[in-house]
């Protein structure tokens, strides 16, 4: 498991991850915005480094 250090908090990889294929980004701010306020709810803190999600430890 890979942990990464990111501001005094410590983060794991929650399992192996595949690469990540390239993507390309569109800004819609309806969409953006519905994405912002549901973050605001959730309760586990993850973080996506380079395409790599982490989960920070309790």
């Amino acid at each position: 498991m890979t942990s990464l250090l990111y501001r005094g908090h410590q983060y794991q990889q929650p399992q192996a991850t595949k690469q990540p294929t390239s993507v390309q980004l569109t800004y819609r701010r309806h969409i953006y915005r519905t994405h912002q306020q549901a973050a605001k709810v959730e309760q586990s803190v993850v973080l996506t480094y380079r395409g790599l999600q982490y989960v920070r430890c309790s």
